[in-house]
């Protein structure tokens, strides 16, 4: 188990300029995205001339942006017509379901690497410090919604090399897994095992952490930016993607775990930044069982945060909301606040930090 570690301790350290790396591609591409917004709702310089106008009861329009500021439309009540959409029609949620009374809060990343999480930036103890004091600061921010604190492990672990399995992933051992859920324990706090698949699939990643998910505070995180059954090409060198009928799956996967062993209804987080990073979104069933959150992912300054938690969130309901915080200023300078995430619509429910 000693040499599987040190091997593993290998690959994370030649993955780390991977894992980030595709969230800055996109992040760039974000802000010519919301720049060409921005110039677009701007009009031509007018010949004709001007009219003096009554504005008192105009009401400021929402924009996307460097310059939308508090009037953002990923906000509540700024102008969006996307506000109707939330919530979406879903299932009542079952006894012991955890959304929507509760506000999961997720410490991110993996314990062999300093780099990709905050769950691995420090040591177990200072970590679970951290974990407390970002609860009860949750907890004073948002009262009416208690947290449920959550670590969420990168279980597997996407590679830039094909490996003995030729698949560009790399699936941590048991030791490790139990480590993690018992630092969780420690805290009645959640595990979430989150699956970077690289070229292999769902369908071949699913059972080896089941034994896991039998327990009913295991829950399941995927990441379609490494996922390249549907894209093609190297994890990291290009962003991968998930279909409704890649989802659909794990939600079939975890609805049979919950109905046949007597569980509590399980969370599924999916990852997205992109566009295409989920495909066919309207197609995605919804079961009682599994309680779906589409987590906006990637970094960069709040107002291009909130321009891909409106195009990638709001813009297309599934079920629960998620927003992806950084702790580290070279990712989010400033961070985003509290008090600002709150005002998102719909308000996330579960929140990451890595």
């Amino acid at each position: 188990m000693h040499q599987i570690c040190l091997s593993t301790r290998r690959t994370l350290t030649a993955l780390l300029g991977v894992a980030l790396l595709a969230p800055a591609v996109v992040t760039a591409q974000a802000a010519a995205q919301s720049a060409t917004q921005s110039s677009a709702s701007t009009s031509a310089p007018s010949t004709k001339p001007k009219v003096a106008q009554d504005t008192t009861k105009r009401r400021p329009a929402g924009a996307l942006g460097p310059q939308s500021g508090e009037r953002h439309l990923s906000f509540r009540d700024t102008g969006s017509d996307l506000d109707s959409l939330w919530p979406p029609r879903m299932p009542a949620p079952l006894p012991n379901s955890i959304l929507p009374n509760k506000r999961i809060i997720a410490f991110y990343g993996n314990p062999l690497s300093t780099r990709m999480g905050i769950l691995g930036e420090f040591e177990p103890q200072e970590m679970l410090r951290k974990l407390d004091e970002e609860v009860a600061e949750w907890n004073r921010a948002d009262p009416k919604t208690p947290v449920q604190p959550a670590l969420h492990l990168i279980a597997e672990v996407a590679n830039p090399h094909p490996g003995p399995s030729g698949k560009y992933r790399t699936r941590m051992d048991s030791t490790m897994i139990e480590k993690v859920y018992g630092w969780a324990k420690s805290r009645n706090a959640l595990l979430f095992l989150d699956l970077q698949i690289g070229q292999s699939t769902l369908q071949e990643e699913l059972p080896w952490i089941e034994k896991f998910l039998l327990r009913p505070d295991v829950h399941l995180g995927i990441d379609p930016e490494f996922a390249m059954k549907r894209s093609g090409g190297i994890p990291g060198k290009r962003v991968g993607s998930y279909d409704a009928e890649d989802i659909n799956y794990a939600i079939r996967f975890l609805a049979n775990l919950v109905e046949k062993h007597n569980l509590p209804p399980k969370v599924l987080v999916v990852h997205r930044f992109t566009q295409r990073g989920i495909t066919n979104y309207k197609n995605i069933k919804l079961d009682p069982r599994v309680q779906v959150v589409i987590q906006m992912d990637g970094f960069g300054a709040p107002w291009l945060k909130r321009d891909s938690y409106y195009s990638y969130v709001k813009k297309e309901p599934v079920q629960f909301a998620g927003w992806k915080q950084f702790t580290k200023p070279k990712n989010d300078n400033p961070r985003t606040s509290r008090e600002a995430i709150l005002r998102l619509w719909p308000v996330p429910l579960y929140i990451q930090l890595q």
